[in-house]
């Protein structure tokens, strides 16, 4: 295959392609990179896993969270290797392209994609939930805040890069605070015989108390056990925007990810503890729940239900942000329509949040379903991170001589560890939802014929990770020579 250099009209000369395609440098420093990673997960922690308590029971549930975290603490430092190496807006994508080529950065990338449309999709129809159940504004109807939530909140994005990070920052930060104070207020109340009070399936092998649904019950709470954690990795998203990023990627993805395992342990133990693991398996406020054991709203529960409309705000804000620069940079390089990746006189790419966020906001309003699209986001979020995992690997046997600022501890074990509970995370979507699973599969099925048939031929050179790669190339040719 042939990488076409950048083509361009008399409207767009050739020295003016990456001039018009430029993001802000320098926005963000570390601690607004971790408060970033932090956002895009901490919604999880108010609302969704406990859906897992339902499929695997306590026990399955937590040996779930345990090997998801161990995939995502694995992944993550694959990642901030990787993201050393080559610190741009591609992210996953631009590392898959120069150790899988062309068609694995293009599947890498459109996996992030997935993940990253459908997931803010799904938290906006949660924020209407909310909305609704706190009797806010007199809405009985979830469009509006829909509609408010991408406007809004897009338009803070297209104000600039910095901005977004710090707004970002502080509404985090309140989610946050919430959860610790949760946390001391539910363990006040925590009764270990309560975490194993879901009846058990005696028919399923290997049940008992711990593991009511079996064996089998573990592996169906992946996806579940995954929410604690989906989308820390969309940190390095925000390299061209960083500060000395070399540095300062790797060190945000650790202490997002440290942070992110202790909230999942006090969040977890807290809630299962303090009313039960039957009680809060099926809740869509399972924190709330946990702190009424009567069914009374108390003071400190009216808290937690506000802030856990801020900690879907937070990821919210921050998933539409990883999508516009993954966008952005499949764009950029001719993988997507090359006007998507258009920047505005404040170095936003203004086309790249609006066209999601139209996407998102028709998806919500059409379809209501949030559980379903989060499950699609999961089954394309673990498809990406077998591939990053995998590139990891790739570039670590084929490349051992590349500069590598920060390496990861364990170096390929640590990334073959991640790619197989991934492959088996993978294969666990379709035992908790088979048709989010299959819409996935047949978006994907569909961008990749494009890509096969149309934008491959197409690609810009110029592009930052098609360079990286072209380098990548021309060094093993005359290696060869």
């Amino acid at each position: 295959m042939t990488v076409e250099s950048t083509k361009t009209s008399a409207a767009e000369p050739a020295d003016d392609y990456l001039e018009r395609r430029t993001l802000r440098r320098g926005s963000a420093g570390w601690l607004l990179l971790t408060g970033l990673g932090v956002a895009y997960v901490v919604s999880g922690d108010f609302s969704g896993w406990n859906f897992g308590l339902a499929e695997g029971g306590f026990g399955g549930l937590a040996i779930a969270m345990a090997l998801m975290g161990v995939m995502y603490a694995c992944m993550v430092f694959s990642l901030a290797e990787l993201s050393s190496v080559l610190p741009t807006a591609g992210g996953g994508y631009g590392f898959a392209r120069r150790a899988l080529g062309p068609w694995g950065g293009f599947l890498t990338g459109t996996a992030i994609l997935i993940e990253y449309i459908l997931a803010p999709a799904a938290i906006s129809i949660f924020i209407g939930d909310y909305v609704e159940s706190l009797g806010l504004f007199g809405l009985t109807s979830g469009w509006p805040v829909y509609l408010a939530c991408f406007v809004v909140f897009i338009g803070i994005h297209l104000w600039g890069v910095g901005e977004a990070l710090r707004f970002s920052f502080v509404v985090t930060g309140i989610a946050v605070a919430a959860l610790l104070v949760f946390a001391v207020g539910a363990f006040m109340d925590f009764d270990a015989s309560k975490l194993n009070d879901i009846p058990v399936e005696a028919d399923a092998f290997g049940s008992n108390s711990w593991l009511p649904m079996g064996l089998l019950g573990i592996w169906a709470a992946f996806p579940f056990g995954m929410w604690f954690f989906l989308g820390v990795e969309g940190v390095p998203l925000a390299a061209e925007e960083t500060k000395d990023p070399a540095r300062t990627l790797p060190r945000a993805i650790r202490w997002s990810m440290a942070i992110l395992v202790v909230l999942a342990l006090l969040t977890f133990f807290a809630s299962a503890g303090a009313r039960g693991a039957n009680a809060i398996q099926d809740a869509g406020n399972p924190l709330v729940e946990a702190l009424q054991p009567g069914g009374e709203a108390t003071a400190l529960s009216r808290i937690v239900n506000y802030a856990g409309l801020a900690g879907l705000v937070a990821s919210f804000f921050s998933l539409i942000y990883a999508g516009s620069r993954q966008l952005f940079a499949l764009s950029r390089a001719g993988y997507l329509p090359r006007f998507l990746s258009l920047t505005s006189s404040r170095k936003a790419p203004y086309l790249g949040l609006l066209v999601p966020g139209a996407i998102g906001f028709g998806l919500a309003a059409a379809t209501g379903d949030g559980a379903r699209m989060l499950n699609v986001a999961v089954f394309g979020a673990t498809i990406s991170y077998a591939l990053m995992s995998l590139s990891h690997i790739v570039l670590r046997r084929r490349e051992p001589g590349l500069e590598r600022p920060y390496r990861t501890p364990g170096g390929m074990l640590t990334s073959s560890v991640a790619l197989v509970l991934a492959c088996s995370a993978l294969v666990a979507t379709f035992l908790v939802d088979v048709t989010a699973a299959l819409i996935a599969l047949g978006v994907y099925v569909v961008a990749i014929a494009y890509f096969g048939i149309y934008s491959r031929k197409r690609l810009v050179a110029r592009a930052p990770e098609e360079e990286f790669a072209a380098l990548a190339a021309a060094e093993a040719e005359l290696e060869r020579d």
